[in-house]
């Protein structure tokens, strides 16, 4: 099933918590520390394209990548201008029409690439299409996340109109973690309506991700801890990290 469909409309208001500005705060400061001060960044898993407004909000020139079109098409909702180029592209299989200075990626949508092999493949597109010396950023749920914080749990909220309930499976052995969402809708008869979606995710460790990197050609240049935003530890849940383009 394709991710991020029926849910996709209500997406936004359940991520209402998520620190989208200070995130974006903080990896504007790196991108500047690298020499990203302006001109073209593209973002992975864009979704609906909160992190992207913020990042042309910024200054940058935005282009938004998404496999979901439900998800496109409640980004393009936001805009009045056009400003923010949309591209429904699975980021395994990415096109640009040229360089970037910088790729961002966020809410762990590198953890949906379930295959190491595929998420080395990302990064080598990632390589190709950056400038020289341009630069990448992403974040990953760990697998310390996946087995101790949300194991076998099981999430609900609940709105006046809306709500969802979040199953969550986690298996140590193929580090696969899986959820399933079921979520309900008011309809204008008072009846609500009942969806269901399936996702799955690879926890990743950052040893294993410097490699893929290593193996795409990419310069690891530092992680960080995405709570914290200091040194990363055995306890960290989301890391930040920071690659540089090395030569095509």
């Amino acid at each position: 099933m394709e991710a991020y469909t029926d849910f996709a409309a209500l997406y936004d208001r359940f991520m209402e918590e998520t620190p989208y500005d200070e995130w974006c705060g903080f990896l504007v400061e790196k991108l500047n520390k690298y020499g990203i001060s302006g001109g073209l960044v593209c973002e992975l898993g864009a979704g609906t394209g909160a992190m992207t407004r913020r990042f042309r909000d910024k200054g940058y020139d935005m282009i938004g990548i998404d496999n979901s079109d439900s998800m496109l098409a409640v980004a393009q909702e936001y805009e009045s201008d056009d400003s923010i180029l949309y591209l429904c592209q699975d980021m395994r299989e990415f096109e640009l029409y040229g360089t970037v200075g910088a790729v961002v990626s966020v809410c762990d949508s590198i953890n949906y690439i379930t295959e190491p092999d595929e998420l080395c493949e990302v990064f080598k597109l990632c390589n190709n299409y950056l400038d020289p010396n341009g630069i990448l950023i992403f974040d990953f749920n760990t697998k310390y996340k996946y087995s101790e914080i949300i194991g076998e749990t099981t999430i609900a909220q609940v709105d006046d109109d809306a709500g969802f309930i979040w199953d969550n499976y986690y298996d140590e052995e193929t580090a696969i973690n899986q959820y399933d969402i079921t979520f309900f809708t008011k309809e204008g008869s008072g009846l609500y309506r009942r969806f269901d979606e399936t996702h799955f995710q690879r926890g990743y460790d950052l040893e294993e991700i410097k490699a893929l990197l290593s193996k795409a050609g990419m310069v690891f240049l530092e992680a960080i801890d995405a709570d914290t935003f200091g040194e990363t530890e055995a306890t960290s849940e989301r890391i930040f990290v920071v690659a540089r383009e090395q030569g095509k």
